[in-house]
């Protein structure tokens, strides 16, 4: 899959711009079917990034948000990802399709929650965990091998069981975007924009990837050995091909 990569000073700055993106595309996928299914994963940087939401204009009315992966823990934990998701949306009024992960029957949640799942999602966030991880699709785990369910139940990855998109599920995403922030994801940054699918991050599909990763996690590495092409961010899915990685800093 084809990789466009921008890279900003910090954190703060991937929040920022990543907010402004899906922004623009929130409003343009309204305009355009009346929709705007965004499917978000856990982590820091996208409830900074939903932080600056706020102050975007967005057409939550009509924002439909699906969880791409959630730890099986009780409602109100501070480790779920719904609940910083709730916190970070405030009193917008999205409309959110949380995983079952509560449920007595977890195989059977996961199934309800992929046939609830949109036939297609206008955008999807990503991050990228320092072994290579993206959603809760981690190394060596069997849910990587997962290709008749859209929602499978991982084994237990620090401490928690957990609900994720599988690969098919992902292939759904008419745009990827992908928020990478720290030191510790030079390497599986680098192997993600090379194309290396021994990582899991690697092996997802989807119509088109933006990577927006911080200074920190864009080495030297990256810069040199790609050309440059700079044009502005217009909110449509991307519709290039080929093998060139796009790198621009601002």
């Amino acid at each position: 899959m084809h990789h466009e990569l921008e890279v900003v000073a910090d954190p703060d700055a991937v929040a920022g711009t990543a907010a402004a993106f899906v922004a623009r595309l929130a409003r343009a996928c309204v305009q355009a079917h009346g929709r705007f299914t965004f499917a978000v994963s856990g982590g820091h940087t996208p409830w900074a990034m939903f932080a600056r939401l706020a102050h975007e204009h967005v057409p939550w009315e009509h924002v439909a948000v699906f969880q791409v992966d959630e730890r099986v823990a009780p409602d109100g934990d501070p480790d779920r990802n719904l609940t910083h998701l709730r916190e970070s949306l405030g009193a917008a009024p999205a409309e959110v399709t949380a995983m079952p992960v509560n449920d007595a029957d977890l195989d059977a949640a996961a199934a309800a929650y992929g046939q609830s799942l949109p036939g297609r999602f206008d955008l999807v966030h990503l991050g990228l965990g320092p072994d290579g991880h993206t959603a809760s699709l981690v190394p060596r785990d069997p849910v990587l091998e997962v290709s008749d369910q859209l929602v499978a139940l991982t084994a237990p990855y620090m401490g928690h069981q957990r609900m994720t998109l599988t690969y098919p599920a992902l292939a759904r995403a008419q745009q990827v975007l992908w928020l990478i922030t720290g030191a510790d994801k030079r390497e599986p940054l680098s192997r993600l924009v090379a194309g290396d699918r021994s990582i899991p991050a690697g092996r997802v599909e989807a119509a088109a990837s933006l990577v927006l990763a911080d200074a920190a996690a864009a080495d030297q590495a990256l810069r040199a050995p790609v050309p440059s092409r700079r044009h502005d961010h217009d909110a449509r899915p991307f519709c290039r091909a080929g093998p060139v990685r796009e790198i621009r800093w601002l």
